[in-house]
Order: C-alpha cells, then structure tokens, then sequence
C-alpha cells in the first residue's frame, strides 16, 4: 500500500463510523423524541439548545487539541464519552430528562467533526491527498444510515433508533483508535485566543455567510420526516430520499478536486445559496414525490458546495497551530448559534405553517448568497492589492 494511502484510508474510515452515527440521528432522531413525549415545538427547542452547546464547548474541546497536540487522544475520549451519555437515553422519557443527558452528549459528539476535519484538512495540504474522496465515504455510510434505518424501523418501535445510534458510536470509538497516530507539536499561534480569528474582516464575512446557508437547513433537518410521514410517505420512503440528497453530495465530492481547483471557495458558497433558494421554495410548495426527488439532488449545492468551501477556505485561512480552534469557530457560529436559532424559529414554525416553514429557509438562503457575493468581492480586492505590491 502506498504510504500516502494509508493515512487517507485511517480518516476514511473515521468519516464512515461518524456519519453513520449522523445517517440514523438526523432524519430519525425527532421520530424518536416524538415517541419519548415531545411535541414539534420541544423538538425544535432541544435541537437549538443542543446547537448552541457547540458555541462553547466545541471551541474548548478543540483549543485543547491544538494546546495538547493530542488530537488522536482528544478524538478518543470525546467519542467514549459520547457514547456514554447516549446510553443513558434508554430508560429517558419527557423534554428536562432527556435534555440533561442530551447536553453533554452533544458537546462531545459536535466536538468530533472539526478536530477530524482539522485532522484531515492537515494532512490534504502535507500528504496531497484528495479531501472529497476520503469524505465522500462519511457520506456513503450516511446514506447506509438514513436508508437501513427506515427500512429497520418501519413497523416497529422508535427506541430502535436509539439502539442503532449506540451501535454507530461503538464504531466511531475504534475508528478514532485506528487514526493515524501523529503528534504536532504544539504552535506559538495555538496560545492566541480563539477570538483572534474573529478580528478578520473576510473570516467574519465568511462566517456570516456559511452561517446563514446552514441555517437554512433547519426545517429541512429538524422537521423533513415528521412532514413527509404526515403526507403519507413511508420511513423508508423518506430514507431513500435523504439518501438521494446525499448520493448527489458524494457526486460532488468525488470530483472535488477538479471543482476547487478552478472554483473559488466564494463562488461555491453563492451556488449553495442559489440552490437553496430553489430547493427549500419547492419543499414548501409541495410534498408530492416526483417534486422531492427531483430537488434532493440539489443537496449537493446546499450541503455540498458550502461544505467543501468551508473546507478549503479554512484550510488556507487558519493560522499555524489554530486548524482545530478555526474549524470549530466555524462550527460553534454557523452550527451553534445560527442553526440554534434557527432551530428554534423552525420548530414554532413548522408547527404553524407546516411546510410552508419552508419558504423562511429560502429567505436564509438568499441572505446567503448576497454575503457570498460580498466576500468573493472583497477576495477580489485583496488579491488585487496583493498583486499591486
């Protein structure tokens, strides 16, 4: 095996144990809080205050993998104890007693995907590996996740759900033992506080920007199975349609580095913010078939695009030593704060207006696609006066 390989198959397969775990909890997981006694507005509301557990938690996590140089470890133990924690769902039942086991649950559990993607993002650059085929595997065991999961569950009881979780965390466990083992030590830029990051103008513009595209997903994350299922569809069904979303995303992925090499990371973020706009306007409109199949495939604009972006913007705009802090900044404010709040808005949305919630998602979108707009300008006008000097 080519030693360039190996590394790349070690954080392939992480991808593949976590978003596993994410194919079951994010169509199916409201499924099971509705069977545990939650209505549509206290699902909406523990799915924002599980985000915005991200503003602090996930930055903390993650400065002591850059401070420690130990992101295997940190990696580790946030995933066991994650698992821990959703364990103690099973006998959970009512909104206070599962949102006490769900707080510390989500802050490990949120904390995995930016410190494996700071992980990975570093070894892209050092090894010349390709980061959308090592992540495209994450979103081919989601697509196991999402579709097995409404094949399992349908016609039997909800608490499957939980079971299948507890099964995709064992998993992520031993993946994260099996990642490569490398110690960085740690840079002079890893003491400087996280809020460093946020006195640059074009960081903060980006984050304006990723944050309002991911919100937009709210309705999409928190609400999808619980709409379709109440227009009639199936579980497995709605599996397989979040399952198309995503096959279009591994698409993307598996071209992804002919697609950054010649599309900068702000024009992306615009073609997620115009894709969004159509997708989320047309799930509004209609829940009939033919309609949902054809705009899923849009996923891989509104999720994809923005995604790799993300990624690469990062990647090159991060200080030495600060991968782990940016990646989660950016996790903390467009998963945390923004998809909280909009997690929390859709829920009350989504139970007064049903998919007609939908169309406040289009509005995110378009907001999106204007600050894209603002900051592939001001990329522009750096480079600019870069070439001027």
């Amino acid at each position: 095996m080519p030693p360039a390989r190996a590394p790349a198959i070690r954080y392939a397969a992480f991808y593949g144990a976590l978003f596993l775990l994410l194919g079951v909890y994010l169509p199916f997981w409201p499924v099971f809080l509705k069977s545990r006694g939650l209505d549509a507005a206290e699902i909406g509301l523990l799915f924002a205050l599980l985000s915005w557990t991200k503003v602090v938690a996930t930055p903390a996590i993650a400065q002591i993998a850059d401070r420690s140089g130990r992101a295997k470890a940190t990696l580790v133990i946030a995933a066991a104890l994650s698992l821990l924690f959703f364990t103690g769902m099973t006998g959970a039942r009512g909104f206070w007693p599962i949102l006490l086991i769900m707080l510390p649950a989500a802050a490990c559990h949120q904390a995995l995907t930016p410190i494996a993607e700071s992980q990975t993002m570093a070894a892209v650059l050092r090894e010349r590996l390709d980061y959308g085929r090592i992540r495209l595997w994450g979103s081919l065991t989601f697509i196991l996740g999402t579709v097995g999961t409404g094949f399992l569950i349908t016609g039997r009881e909800p608490d499957l759900v939980l079971y299948l979780i507890l099964g995709a965390l064992a998993l992520t466990v031993l993946a994260a033992f099996a990642l490569p083992g490398r110690r960085d030590p740690p840079h002079e830029s890893a003491r400087l506080s996280p809020l460093a990051l946020l006195g640059k103008r074009r960081f903060l513009l980006f984050l304006g920007t990723v944050s309002l595209l991911q919100a937009s997903h709210a309705v999409y994350y928190g609400f999808s199975a619980l709409h379709w299922k109440a227009a009639g569809l199936s579980e497995t069904t709605i599996g397989w349609l979040w399952a198309e979303g995503v096959a279009a995303e591994i698409l993307l992925f598996a071209v992804s580095g002919a697609v950054v090499a010649r599309v900068s990371p702000p024009v992306l973020l615009a073609l997620a913010g115009l894709g969004g706009v159509l997708r989320w306007s047309v799930l509004a409109a209609t829940t009939a078939l033919p309609a949902l199949v054809a705009v899923q495939a849009l996923h891989a604009l509104t999720f994809g695009a923005a995604h790799l972006a993300a990624m690469h913007f990062i990647a090159r705009a991060a200080p030495p030593g600060l991968s782990a802090t940016a990646q989660s900044l950016y996790a903390a404010i467009s998963g945390g704060i923004a998809m909280g709040l909009s997690m929390l808005a859709a829920g009350a949305l989504y139970q007064t207006y049903a998919g007609g919630a939908f169309l406040a998602m289009a509005a995110l979108s378009a907001g999106g696609t204007v600050l894209a707009l603002v900051l592939l300008r001001a990329q522009r006008r750096g480079g600019e006066r870069a070439g001027s000097k």
